[in-house]
């Protein structure tokens, strides 16, 4: 539903989209996204700053991720040991709260009853540019995540993963997984992630997204009241430069833990989230690999080699993944799954897809869509990817791409994208543990 956009003088107004409006705070670029909904009395409060693990260096892999945590260790006015921790004030009045750090973005956001909104948008304010960084609170955070970094490495699809990612990707920094690499996330200091938090967290390098019960012009007088005095940052945020290299030939990585079962993912570059081919991609993911009816289901999983299968399409700012992974039973190698995946993807390469895998793949996404939108979290999460993305609007004109997505456009993209050379498989093989030897 498209609105008359309010009147303000500390803002612009910039555009709107599926009763999505934007505007710009003057004072110092910061934008801010409003979807009233009146169905119930909470609000999702969420910023979005656009910094991850892309940005990040060697030697500050996982800084990102890093500073997320410590940004819940507090600033001078919201301190554990004064009983204000941001996690104390907010869950005091029924907050559900959180962040998360991906490739593009890190985000914070609460839940809540929309007569303490003032309370979240006070906190975020206040640690946009206040946090401490406390040396004993370093300390305490850099155990939880090396705590954290440790749990995932006995998670196969994780392993194979960041094993897959990181084969596929050698000069662009998608190469670093999220968490950073041990040794880095051991060795950061104080006065590295005090830089990062410099360079990257302010207001014209960040998106609020307020979305739920609230009136919008007591709201924009709210956040003008917490933001508008904060400065635009100092120097231009810097830009990630690094493109990847084309890549000239399959490559191959296994990795051979501690498991149950066998696993299989396969990478295929892809564009990047803005381009009209990534809108075909996701419905041929959808047909090869979602539901009981789809193509690698019935040759997979029907016929008991895989315990699951699974297609996914990476939507990023810069060219990522369309990736295919597989869960193998016992008894069945991982060079039988590869050649009944590559003879999958041949047959629609040659003879394209029906009319009804088409449909059904987008009824699929359509359902998908209206599961994302169910409620004011569900909205902010997902527009928070677009956010991440680079345009808020891949989030409201997201349905309309797809449907325009045609037969023809598929069989292009499966001939295009899902070819040997462009191609990167992890083989995740279980084994009996044995002493890993540590390598200096």
């Amino acid at each position: 539903m498209e609105r008359t956009p309010v009147t303000h003088p500390a803002f612009l107004f910039e555009e709107q989209s599926g009763g999505i409006e934007s505007y710009r705070l003057k004072s110092n670029g910061l934008r801010v996204l409003m979807l009233p909904e009146t169905t119930a009395p909470v609000v999702a409060f969420m910023i979005t700053y656009h910094v991850g693990s892309r940005n990040e260096g060697v030697g500050l892999t996982g800084a990102t991720h890093f500073l997320e945590h410590m940004m819940f260790k507090g600033t001078a006015r919201f301190h554990k040991k004064q009983g204000t921790s941001v996690f104390n004030v907010l869950q005091r009045v029924g907050a559900r709260i959180n962040a998360t750090t991906w490739f593009d973005r890190t985000n914070y956001y609460a839940l809540l009853p929309k007569a303490h909104l003032i309370k979240a948008v006070e906190i975020e304010a206040d640690r946009m540019r206040n946090v401490l960084l406390d040396p004993e609170d370093l300390a305490s955070e850099r155990t939880v995540i090396l705590n954290e970094f440790d749990r995932g490495e006995n998670e196969p699809i994780r392993n194979l993963f960041h094993a897959v990612w990181s084969t596929a990707f050698v000069a662009h920094s998608y190469h670093h997984p999220t968490i950073g690499w041990r040794s880095d996330i051991e060795n950061v200091t104080r006065e590295g992630l005090r830089h990062f938090y410099e360079t990257y967290y302010w207001p014209d390098n960040a998106t609020l997204s307020i979305i739920g019960d609230f009136e919008r012009n007591a709201t924009l007088d709210l956040v003008n009241q917490h933001f508008g005095d904060i400065p635009a940052a100092p120097a231009p945020v810097p830009e990630v430069g690094t493109r990847e290299p084309q890549q000239l030939g399959e490559r191959l990585v296994t990795v051979r833990k501690a498991g149950q079962l066998g696993a299989l993912m396969q990478g295929y570059k892809s564009p990047r989230a803005f381009h009209p081919d990534t809108d075909a991609l996701d419905v041929l993911a959808m047909v090869l690999g979602s539901g009981k009816n789809s193509r690698l289901y019935r040759k997979l999983t029907d016929v008991g080699m895989t315990a699951q299968v699974g297609v996914s399409v990476s939507r990023l700012r810069d060219p990522g993944l369309f990736y295919i992974y597989a869960l193998l039973n016992p008894g069945h190698a991982h060079e039988t799954v590869e050649e009944v995946i590559e003879s999958v993807i041949q047959e629609i390469q040659e003879q394209g897809i029906t009319e009804a895998e088409r449909t059904r793949a987008l009824n699929q996404l359509k359902a998908q869509e209206a599961f994302g939108r169910d409620g004011a979290f569900a909205v902010a999460a997902q527009l928070n990817e677009a956010i991440a993305a680079g345009d808020w609007k891949l989030y409201t004109t997201y349905l309309g791409r797809v449907q325009r997505v045609s037969l023809n456009d598929i069989q292009q993209v499966a001939q295009r994208y899902l070819v040997p050379r462009h191609r990167t498989t992890g083989r995740y093989i279980p084994e009996v543990a044995n002493p890993e030897v540590e390598t200096t």
